[in-house]
């Protein structure tokens, strides 16, 4: 199983990015994938997952109306587009995947066994 983030990078407020999570190595439609975010010194923080087969999605309230997840099951990829960023969206930030019932994504991080290297999301102000 391998999950490999990519997109990250240095962007000023108020700015787009969008990340990439290639999954390969599970069945995708059988699993969720979500995304969280870890600044220096705090806690791993759940931002959003998606249910690949059904398209269900998960959002926290801190990035709500801001990101958006989508998947394109052809390629077994997780995307988060991002805009409007804030210096407070700094952080790395990972996928992760788990198995899950249809209709359904978890923001518990343990629902997830398979986790990505992360990629660095820096915002300026």
């Amino acid at each position: 199983v391998q999950l490999v983030e990519s997109g990250g990078g240095l962007v000023q407020s108020g700015g787009s990015l969008r990340l990439s999570c290639a999954a390969s190595g599970f069945t995708f439609a059988d699993y969720a994938i979500g995304w969280y975010r870890q600044a220096p010194g705090m806690e791993r923080e759940g931002v959003s997952c998606i249910s690949p087969s059904d398209g269900i999605t998960l959002y926290a309230d801190s990035v709500k109306g801001r990101f958006t997840v989508s998947s394109d099951n052809a390629k077994n990829t997780v995307y988060l587009q991002m805009n409007n960023l804030k210096p407070e969206d700094t952080a790395v930030y990972y996928c992760a995947a788990g198995p899950t019932p249809h209709y359904y994504c978890s923001a518990d991080a343990s629902d997830y066994d398979y986790w990505g290297q992360g990629t660095q999301v820096t915002v300026s102000s």
